[in-house]
């Protein structure tokens, strides 16, 4: 933002200033409790509490320990390897079937819009525990109770509303007329899809998968509901670390899945930029 006109009152002078200062209040108050986390990561000894050492910056008082543990406990290892392979592949099915429904309700003849579009977003809405009753008593039934595809197919979704959303509004802008365009030179419509539609929509496409993905590999609720023993999460035995064990590796897990966010929401606000440029709505 400029800085203020000469001509500025002094009320526009007290709230440009205090505008920022209540930003930053509010990004203390969200921002701080993760970044407690990662100093104590780092603690020499087993608590969860910052030692004199600590606070005195003494060498001694920090330590990689609870990574090494990490790195080097089967139970955590076994959780990390089930949480990656579950994970790509609900994204990868909520990523499917979430743009394929937003396509289809992008239609104008669809009837009926506003009702099939609130049923498929009510993963987000719904509170997540009985979300999680209701698929424990239906994939029991089933035989997918406790099973890597009922972990699966419950990640995706949660994950489809995500997706369903971003690809959205990504087709609010898109230009119909490319797509006539296409058919008119005798593509089929998968040929259009792939070719026309596809790259101007991708960006939402990516958006609502890395969304999707975050939802899957932090998901805990749905897991106790529907995972087993073979199958616990990085998540699952996080929650598991504070009720049983007491255990400060929970704090370096932590670290590492805050800086994994970081990272995906870099690579989101990059996504978005890019599909501003293509939409017009800045300059490249």
């Amino acid at each position: 933002m400029s800085a203020l006109p000469p001509y500025s009152s002094n009320l526009q002078v007290t709230w440009y200033y205090a505008f920022r200062v209540i930003c930053g209040l509010i990004f203390f108050f969200l921002i701080f409790p993760i970044l407690v986390i990662m100093p104590l990561s780092f603690n020499a000894e087993d608590f969860f509490t910052f030692t004199p050492k600590m606070l005195a910056l003494d060498p001694e008082g920090y330590s990689v320990k609870h990574y090494v543990d990490f790195f080097t406990n089967p139970d955590w290892q076994q959780a990390l390897w089930n949480s990656v392979t579950i994970a790509p592949v609900a994204t990868i099915l909520a990523t499917t079937f979430g743009t394929v429904a937003a396509i289809g309700l992008s239609q104008s003849h669809v009837p009926f819009k506003s009702v099939i579009m609130a049923l498929l977003i009510s993963p987000m809405i719904v509170p997540l525990i009985i979300s999680a009753a209701g698929m424990y008593f239906f994939y029991s039934r089933i035989g997918l109770q406790g099973t890597y595809w009922g972990v699966v197919l419950a990640h995706a979704a949660l994950g489809t509303p995500f997706v369903i959303i971003t690809v959205t509004a990504t087709l609010v802008g898109f230009d119909r007329s490319l797509t006539r365009a296409s058919a008119s030179l005798g593509a089929d419509p998968v040929t259009t899809f792939f070719k026309v539609q596809m790259p101007l929509i991708i960006p939402g496409v990516v958006s609502g998968a890395l969304f999707a993905f975050i939802t899957s590999f932090d998901e805990v609720v749905v897991v106790l509901f529907l995972g087993s023993a073979s199958y616990k999460t990085l998540p699952w035995q996080m929650f598991t670390g504070l009720r049983e064990q007491i255990s400060p590796t929970i704090l370096a897990v932590a670290t590492l899945m805050v800086a994994i966010s970081i990272v995906l929401l870099t690579v989101l606000e990059l996504l978005r930029r890019r599909s501003e440029r293509l939409r017009g709505m800045t300059p490249g």
